[in-house]
This record gives structure tokens, sequence and C-alpha cells, in this order.
């Protein structure tokens, strides 16, 4: 069901990973994504307005791949993050908590679509839309994998 497709910059043939600490690593096509149920968030971009994104939530996707999540994400599982790379280097991390609907209501999505349109071009196809925080900074562009790891002490 969930094919490696290619490089970012063909939408027709990007694809995202999610890998790590997950029991069934997966790679994500936009036609993967498309087949499964979208939630909308709206974000405070740079410009400090809100804007629409649509996607499949973060915590679903890590789901599908064997995350710990919900009533089993606490003790040692506590310690492990998300790690969100993007194709021009840029990485940002969340606790498991930060994203997981147990402890928090927000919802954070794998966007791939923006104010109603596919997201294209340079912050495409894979957007990760962060809602609630006070700094754009983890909303990220061109999004390719999500790894999980293990805090270490």
């Amino acid at each position: 069901m969930f094919l490696q497709a290619g490089a970012q910059n063909d939408t027709s043939k990007a694809f995202v990973k999610i890998s790590g600490e997950v029991t069934k690593p997966l790679t994500l096509s936009l036609d993967d994504l498309a087949t499964m149920k979208h939630s909308t968030v709206m974000v405070k971009g740079r410009d400090g307005k809100e804007h629409s994104y649509s996607g499949i939530p973060v915590q679903r996707l890590l789901e599908l791949a064997g995350v710990t999540t919900g009533n089993d994400l606490r003790g040692e599982n506590l310690a492990k993050y998300l790690l969100v790379k993007c194709a021009d280097g840029y990485e940002i991390v969340f606790s498991l908590a930060e994203i997981d609907n147990s402890f928090t209501d927000r919802i954070a999505l794998l966007a791939d679509a923006y104010e109603d349109k596919p997201i294209a071009g340079e912050k495409g196809p894979f957007q990760l839309a962060v809602p609630g925080e006070k700094k754009p900074a983890r909303s990220c562009f061109q999004v390719t994998e999500l790894i999980i790891k293990f805090a270490k002490g």
C-alpha cells in the first residue's frame, strides 16, 4: 500500500518516510495520503495571519507505523521524541506527548493542502502544520521524514 515514489521536487513522485523506533516503517506518497481521512487546522503564519491547512494528523500516521501513543504513552515511552526532517536540511523536534491527543488538544498535521489548494513549489508537497504556537518555526516546509527516537541520558 505505501510505496517509495521518488524525489520531493516532482510531486507525482514525492514521499515522506516514517522511521526509527517504529514497528512498521512506512513510506507514504501523496496518493497514499489522499486516501486517508483529512483534518483541517488554522495556523498563524509568518505574516501574523491565520491560514488553513488540510492533512493527516501526525498522531494517526505514527499509529500506522506502530509508534506508542494514547494510553500506552507513559513511563519510559515519554522519553521518545519525533524528529522532523525537511528537504533543505531544516530539522525540528517534538516530544511525543506534545502531539498526542491524550496529552493535548493540539492536532499537528502532515499537510498536503494550504488554503484548499495542494502545497506546491518550494514549500511542498508536505508541510508540518502546528496550531497554537506563538512562532511558526515548527510549521516546516518540504517534510521528508518523521523519525521516532529515544532521548538518552
